[in-house]
């Protein structure tokens, strides 16, 4: 369980993450000894899971997004992990995501433009196993996007 002290560190390392312990302990009213105990354990218990690069791939050229809609042929009994598994080696599939409902599976996909799109989808969407349906939404704007869990 989390108390709140844990809560203090955590709102502070989402806001910075690159800050140094000892900030971390100081914006958080801790020692830094107590800070660096207490993320330690929370590495280890899997709340904090890692630190990482967020790199805008529009500054390196890539200038459309879509996410596709999936439905799969549920029958087949291994459909959502052999389709995982070959959308996974897609190298523009940014991200999966797997539902229950009418609609089995999100592929969010970037690419340099609509012609690089066409081409991504014609000959690597398409040839994925066990679709019966797509349906594509082109992204028009970001609205909102936020990674920060609400402390």
């Amino acid at each position: 369980m989390l108390d709140d002290a844990d809560r203090r560190i955590l709102r502070q390392y989402q806001a910075d993450p690159s800050a140094s312990t000892a900030q971390l302990a100081e914006r958080a009213g801790l020692t830094p000894a107590t800070c660096w105990r207490r993320i330690e354990r929370m590495q280890d218990a899997g709340v904090i899971r890692g630190v990482r690069g967020v790199i805008d791939w529009r500054a390196l050229g890539y200038t459309v997004e879509v996410s596709l809609r999936i439905t799969l042929d549920k029958s087949a009994p291994r459909a959502f992990d052999d389709f995982a598994a070959a959308a996974r080696k897609i190298p523009e599939v940014l991200e999966i995501q797997t539902f229950l409902g009418q609609v089995d599976a999100r592929l969010g996909i970037i690419a340099r433009d609509v012609e690089h799109y066409q081409e991504i989808y014609r000959e690597r969407v398409l040839a994925l196993p066990h679709i019966t349906d797509i349906d594509a939404l082109m992204h028009v704007a970001r609205v909102k996007f936020d990674e920060q869990v609400p402390l």
